[in-house]
């Protein structure tokens, strides 16, 4: 049996470099069906509350907004590597509220890359997930840990 080949491995990561992964625009009806479920706050779901509020309307939670951006970066190289994982995320900032009809840019920039000491057949890669609005704006960023099996050998 031969071993699964992808596209993405550690070796493919190098600092500085950057995937750029696409746009998606948010909804209010999808923004509010989120936040009902998971983040229920005034200015996450009422219309009323939120206009009060000091976001002047709806806007959508920082989770939901995670969870994009996390779709977004499984869609455009994650599926196709040899991820083995995350020990986890270093850093979540939510830098702008985002409001219906906003479209996000979402990219992934290679920060840090090392081969792991102790395991050979695997590295590990910090990168920067951004999430840039229709205005140019910087919404969201991400810093996070993913271990990558290393390119077999020829």
């Amino acid at each position: 049996m031969t071993a699964k080949t992808y596209q993405w491995y550690f070796e493919d990561f190098i600092p500085g470099s950057v995937i750029e992964l696409g746009q998606r625009t948010l909804g209010e009806t999808e923004i509010i069906d989120f936040a009902r479920q998971f983040d229920p706050q005034p200015f996450h779901i009422d219309k009323e509350a939120a206009a009060h509020s000091i976001f002047g309307g709806v806007i959508a939670s920082g989770w939901h907004t995670c969870g994009i951006i996390m779709r977004m970066v499984v869609d455009g190289f994650l599926n196709d590597s040899a991820s083995m994982g995350s020990p986890g995320l270093e850093e979540v900032r939510w830098i702008l509220p985002v409001r219906p009809g906003d479209t996000l840019t979402v990219s992934a920039e290679t920060l840090e890359s090392r081969p792991s000491t102790s395991k050979p057949d695997r590295g590990v890669v910090i990168t920067l997930w951004k999430a840039i609005n229709q205005d140019g704006k910087l919404v969201c960023t991400i810093k996070g840990m993913g271990m990558f099996g290393r390119r077999p050998a020829a």
